[in-house]
């Protein structure tokens, strides 16, 4: 039985990605930051599916969680075979207006911690020969919007270089970028999600059954869904002004800057 380790499990795209991975059969170890909601999780999956369930409660913004986790991931008694790095947040507001503190936050969760995870992953993984890591970004990687899309930006391209340099050494490295995903994410970033029409919507248990496919199929990029593959070959096509122009509007109306 292999064991997978999800950051951000409790809600969204990780619980989702637990969810299908206990009942592939798989052990798999919690990390998020509310010790009650991961119990009870770890409860859960465990009753319905059979599977060893660990959760280990830590920050992602802080020294103390990205090292707790890094520990777990480099134990050589208890490997971890898959990793998912999921955790991560939006500010709500534009340039200049959020505060520093919670723009460097951000870049320690989304970019500082993936690295880190990433490296003491991938570093057993390459022993073994065998592993994977999934790092959760955006389609807003893709697209000049702010903070945050340079951040899912940065995940997309350590990601795909590291699964380069990774090649032939039994470890498969992949960027996933979803679109808009039904999930607690808004909500807790403060934003208003009236105004997102309705197609623009990802299921999060489905998007986890196509990410599985892509990662399978030995893809370093996964954009798991028609509709946002025709978005991303558009964007390709845009021109970079007018695309900036159009990105800006559109994040302030729906998305985290």
């Amino acid at each position: 039985m292999t064991t997978a380790l999800i950051t951000g499990a409790t809600a969204g795209i990780g619980a989702a990605f637990a969810r299908r991975l206990a009942g592939d059969g798989h052990s798999v170890v919690l990390v998020a930051r509310d010790e009650k909601r991961l119990r009870e999780q770890a409860t859960e999956l465990h009753d319905r599916h059979g599977i060893e369930a660990e959760v280990l409660s830590a920050d992602l913004a802080t020294e103390e969680g990205i090292a707790a986790v890094e520990a777990r991931l480099a134990d050589p008694k208890h490997p971890v075979d898959l990793l998912v790095n999921n955790a991560g947040f939006g500010n709500k507001g534009e340039y200049l207006e959020v505060p520093m503190a919670d723009e460097l936050a951000m870049l320690k969760v989304h970019c500082e911690a993936v690295l880190r995870l990433t490296t003491a992953a991938a570093r057993g993984m390459r022993e073994r020969r065998r592993g994977a890591v999934v790092n959760v970004a955006s389609v807003a990687a893709f697209v000049p919007r702010g903070t945050y899309g340079a951040s899912k930006a940065w995940v997309v391209q350590f990601t795909q270089g590291a699964a380069r340099d990774l090649a032939g050494s039994g470890v498969r490295l992949m960027a996933l970028c979803p679109g808009f995903v039904r999930t607690e994410f808004h909500q807790r970033a403060g934003m208003g999600t009236e105004n997102i029409p309705g197609w623009m919507w990802l299921d999060a248990d489905n998007l986890v059954d196509a990410a599985m496919k892509d990662l399978a199929r030995g893809k370093s990029l996964s954009v798991p869904d028609p509709r946002y593959k025709a978005l991303m070959g558009a964007v390709k096509l845009a021109p970079r002004g007018l695309l900036g122009g159009l990105t800006s509007r559109t994040g302030r109306k729906y998305g985290p800057q």
